[in-house]
């Protein structure tokens, strides 16, 4: 079965570059090594430093969409759900104490 990537719609993309731009011009540290050739060139503009750690998938924010059955998806579900299998195996497997 082959694996859906979710893609980020325009208004997503515009919706996550414009909060870390935001956080940006607050004060936040960059996620991106950013030389003063490379901020003079961009005039340190908030917005055109945060596209540039969006085209490089670094930005840890994520969109979460609402689906037809009521279900709501986000990108890393898939990763949630897996690491909630393996808690539940590991108590599975892991013995009680009470017993003698």
């Amino acid at each position: 079965m082959q694996e859906e990537v979710m893609k980020y719609t325009k208004y997503e993309k515009a919706r996550i570059i414009g909060a870390r731009a935001l956080q940006i011009s607050m004060g936040a540290p960059f996620l991106i090594k950013m030389d003063k050739e490379n901020l003079e060139a961009v005039k340190y503009n908030p917005v055109k430093i945060a596209e540039k750690e969006y085209d490089k998938g670094v930005l840890p924010l994520t969109i979460k969409r609402p689906m037809p059955d009521t279900r709501i998806r986000s990108r890393h579900d898939d990763e949630e759900e897996q690491e909630e299998e393996e808690e539940e195996t590991e108590k599975e497997e892991a013995p009680e104490g009470g017993e003698e």
